[in-house]
């Protein structure tokens, strides 16, 4: 029995096992300070599982339902149908009608959303305690009655929604074809994993209505499902309200286990491709291990992170730090049925994928000589320890948790019994998997090619897939029919809400230091974690002086994470690791950021370390030319991802090659090539201060404890530091397209709006243009995305965004469009900006938006991230502790009139900037007939001259 265990109780020795009445299997309580999660598990007479984690830290419920099936239940010639019927999930079901869950759910403050692995598919929300019985019936209602809403028209939606998915997350990014090209190589013709779970294109075409209804009848059953609900809620009444809205679902057919054989390769097999995106090669080697929770899991990871992963790691001492690859990394994932242990490799100019492949089996030898240290293990074990904490934060992270344990283990309190193997694992178990699986063995070799350069592929392809040994699995699909459950009440009438749960804003408490840093803190004794952000004046700002070196408060940032005067980079990274503690250094708009995360107990000591990272910089030229090299890389991988070349070239048109924002973050090829280790040098004797530094705390410390930590501050130099405000937004007198050629994309990357001077304030100007956005565009429900996606099927996903700090606001529409429709998307997309700006929104979306923007806060005060964001902008806009209370006096006054006014003011459909990065063969004939001047650019925002 397990110790955690209190109450352990046989379906035999149940009293009461009739018709309705689930049975009570096991109780799990916390003891001290261990890590478990709490809850009760029961099983109703259907089959399906309950798990109940009562956790009244915040008012809301997280409700989860796992349906054991994902796309390893698929065949050959029908990928893709376990995400595929993800998404038709949400077109309704006869009780709650398509939209009502959206409604219900993202209309009160709530969120909800849904994922498809190899193995499950989830359904899940967020909503206030209020919403929890709606929840239970929205879920119970789509297992029990969804097929009388699945219609050939909303089919067809989802189907085109599903392609458009593949083509942003796969087919119109560098790379993302790359794990296709594995699994199809490693795994038997037929494997369950041997295709992606999204599916081929091909399958998804030859689809039809009744293939999608058969795989709902065949695997979406109560006996296929674990409901898990976890947050503010009473244990016994929610039992009773799942009885009610679950029980008459009749099962659905038995479901056996699926068995494969373990997969193993007698030598490398050879493949490749030439990726549309891709600038620079990759090379990709992935070897066969086990499933997920067995035995050598734990170990495989560990070797992951000796191998490949972070700065002590073997292949960023033999390959990134000797400057001959950008990047290379190694990886352990497990699934369940069969696990992948996968290396990525790219290299440098003047290093082939060849090269690659003879550097990587040269750090094997070096492992192999090398051996496993204590070290390794206590770094790994530290952070392992932090990593199941941390997924202890919010309501969502707990429920997830203990569904994944149900569903693949049947014990949903595996946190300990993980926490001790992994606290188990030893050198000899990290050697052993290595020769087991790793050295000597098979894998497959991929290499990723770009245009041009197919000849350069690390060896020739050796392999081809043989498909005449393939049995098609025999499901079961024959002779299903579907069963409405039959109740004594009426379904059909949607449960009233409860009393709207009062919600309050974080507490906190404030402090002056006398070294001139402003400190802020909230108390969250949740989990035993303290987050805590040193800013120090200074950022991108600093930058605006002097443009030709534009990006070195990036590069600097990174330079802060090298070596210091008392340990090299790589053994500050243990050291961290051994604590369980991150810390790490990123430049802002106005800022220097120094984010600290460590466990309680290890919080002075991470402290200590934060000192000597802040006091201690050593910069070598090695590292700087390093970093300052992969930096330059970076761009050539930056302009292979349209998203990426949209976002740099938006910037340039709103706000212009002279200004910092009007450049990224990092600079570009030019800036960062004139940046010296003088430069970095002279920025930290220049621009380190304690002089209008601050300081953000949350987590298990109180004031007392933390101010004491603090004393080096006093330390610093308390210069003033200058910050030379950013010129205004280039205003746009004349809508114009632009047009960036990605030829061959299948999307079309969107962003159309401007740069504007309004500046962020939370009860002003900006938040009404916030409040006036959120119908058009702020969320799932909104009526771009509506559209877009859910009506018309042109994308994954479309916006509307406001994006906003002291200097500046970008207010803009985002989208990746499905390429042969663009030029209709933009036409529907002007034409209901056109409208929105005449009229803005009407009464209902007025209603709804206030509901779920006031019902909300339980949602975004939750995590020790979301407080730390919250206080921190009180102390970065000066604000007071009640401008919250300001907040929704003006969400609740505010009136059409008003809002349509401010979309009067801020919707130019006539002065915008209208960028459109794609395949110019394919959309520019369509663009020119819609009446716009259209300008050409390349990558670099630059007009493209005619020859």
């Amino acid at each position: 029995m397990n110790k955690h265990v209190l109450t352990f109780v046989s379906a035999l020795a149940i009293a009461g096992t009739a018709f309705g009445q689930a049975k009570l299997v096991e109780k799990v309580t916390k003891k001290g300070n261990e890590i478990v999660i709490p809850y009760e598990k029961y099983v109703l007479p259907n089959g399906l599982t309950l798990i109940l984690a009562e956790d009244h830290s915040d008012p809301l419920v997280h409700v989860d339902v796992t349906y054991h099936v994902g796309s390893a239940r698929e065949e050959i010639g029908k990928s893709g149908f376990a995400h595929f019927f993800e998404h038709m999930m949400f077109e309704g079901s006869d009780n709650a009608p398509k939209g009502t869950h959206d409604k219900i759910t993202i209309g009160n403050g709530g969120t909800n959303n849904g994922s498809t692995n190899r193995d499950r598919t989830n359904y899940y929300e967020t909503v206030p305690n209020n919403l929890l019985e709606d929840a239970i019936w929205l879920e119970a209602d789509r297992m029990g009655f969804l097929l009388g809403q699945v219609t050939q028209e909303r089919f067809e939606v989802q189907r085109a929604t599903v392609k458009n998915e593949r083509g942003q997350n796969y087919d119109n990014r560098p790379y993302g074809l790359a794990s296709e090209y594995t699994s199809k190589n490693l795994y038997p013709y037929g494997h369950p994993y041997s295709w992606l779970t999204i599916g081929y294109i091909e399958d998804l075409n030859r689809s039809n209505v009744n293939d999608l209804k058969n795989f709902f009848l065949r695997w979406y059953g109560p006996n296929n499902a674990t409901l898990t609900i976890g947050g503010d809620f009473n244990p016994a009444t929610t039992l009773k309200l799942v009885e009610k809205y679950f029980d008459a679902i009749p099962r659905c057919p038995a479901v056996q286990p699926v068995k494969v054989a373990q997969v193993s390769l007698a030598a490398n097999r050879y493949a490749s491709y030439t990726d549309n995106y891709a600038r620079v090669p990759m090379l990709v080697i992935d070897y066969p291990t086990v499933p997920d929770y067995t035995k050598d899991v734990p170990a495989l990871d560990c070797l992951a992170e000796i191998l490949g992963q972070g700065k002590n790691s073997i292949l960023y001492q033999n390959l990134v730090k000797k400057q001959l690859a950008l990047q290379a990394s190694a990886s352990s994932q497990s699934s369940e049925l069969a696990g992948e242990f996968m290396i990525r490799m790219v290299p440098l100019p003047g290093k082939s994928l060849a090269d690659m492949e003879q550097l990587y089996n040269a750090s094997l030898d070096s492992l192999e000589k090398r051996g496993v240290t204590d070290e390794d293990l206590q770094k790994f074990k530290g952070g392992i320890t932090a990593g199941f904490i941390n997924n202890l934060q919010s309501v969502s992270g707990k429920v997830s948790q203990l569904a994944e344990f149900q569903t693949y283990t049947g014990n949903p309190n595996k946190t300990a019994d993980l926490l001790k193997e992994y606290a188990a694992v030893t050198k000899e178990d990290v050697m052993r998997v290595f020769h087991q699986y790793i050295k000597g063995h098979g894998a497959v070799v991929l290499s990723v090619l770009t245009k041009g350069q197919e000849q350069t592929a690390a060896k020739p392809d050796n392999y081809k897939i043989d498909s005449t040994h393939y049995n098609k699995p025999n499901y079961g699909y024959e002779g299903l029919k579907y069963t409405k459950a039959v109740d004594n009440f009426n379904r059909n009438q949607q449960p009233s809400f409860g009393p709207n749960p009062v919600t309050k804003a974080p507490q906190f408490w404030k402090k002056d230091l006398p070294s001139g840093t402003k400190v802020i803190g909230v108390q969250n004794t949740e989990v035993p974690l303290v987050t805590l952000n040193l800013t120090l004046p200074g950022g991108r700002l600093l930058e605006e002086n002097d443009l030709s070196k534009a990006g070195i408060s990036s590069l600097f940032a990174t330079m802060m994470q090298e070596d210091t005067k008392n340990y090299t980079a790589e053994k500050f990274a243990i050291e961290l690791q051994k604590l369980g503690a991150s810390i790490r250094v990123s430049s802002d708009v106005d800022g220097m950021v120094f984010s600290v995360q460590s466990l309680k107990s290890n919080f002075a000591k991470t402290m200590a370390l934060l000192q000597e990272r802040l006091f201690n910089p050593l910069f070598t030229e090695a590292a700087f030319n390093r970093d300052k090299k992969q930096t330059l890389e970076s761009f050539k991988l930056q302009k292979s991802q349209p998203a990426n070349i949209a976002t740099a070239v938006f910037a340039k048109l709103n706000y212009g090659s002279t200004n910092i924002l009007g450049i990224l973050p990092a600079g570009n090829e030019q800036t960062v090539k004139s940046i010296s280790l003088q430069d970095i040098q002279n920025y930290y004797n220049n621009n380190i201060t304690a002089n209008g530094a601050k300081v953000v705390v949350v987590g298990d410390i109180t004031e007392a404890e933390l101010l004491p930590q603090l004393a080096f501050l006093n330390k610093l130099p308390k210069k003033d530091i200058k910050l030379v405000a950013p010129a205004p937004a280039i205003a746009v007198t004349k809508t114009k397209i632009y047009l960036v050629d990605v030829p061959k994309a299948a999307q079309t990357e969107f962003r159309v709006g401007y740069g504007t001077n309004l500046k962020y304030d939370p009860t002003g100007d900006y938040y009404k243009l916030y409040l006036m956005n959120y119908p058009l565009g702020a969320d799932f429900t909104s009526r771009v995305n509506t559209y877009l996606r859910e009506t018309k099927g042109w994308t994954y996903g479309a916006s509307t965004r406001i994006v906003g700090d002291k200097y500046s606001t970008d207010y803009y529409f985002s989208s990746g469009i499905r390429a042969n429709a663009t030029d209709s998307a933009l036409v529907s997309l002007m034409k209901e900006l056109n409208n929105y700006s005449q009229n803005g929104p009407t009464a209902a979306e007025i209603t709804n938006m206030k509901k779920a923007i006031s019902q909300g806060d339980a949602l975004r005060y939750e995590t020790g991230a979301q407080k730390a964001r919250f206080v921190a902008r009180i102390l970065d806009y000066n604000l007071p502790a009640t401008y919250v209370d300001a907040q929704n006096k003006l969400i609740s006054n505010i009136t059409a009139e008003q809002l349509k006014a401010t979309a009067a003011t801020w919707i130019k459909p006539n002065q915008l900037n209208i960028l459109l990065v794609g395949d110019k063969a394919a959309i520019l004939p369509g663009l020119q007939k819609l009446g716009y001047d259209i300008v050409e650019l390349n990558t670099d925002g630059d007009p493209i001259t005619a020859q």
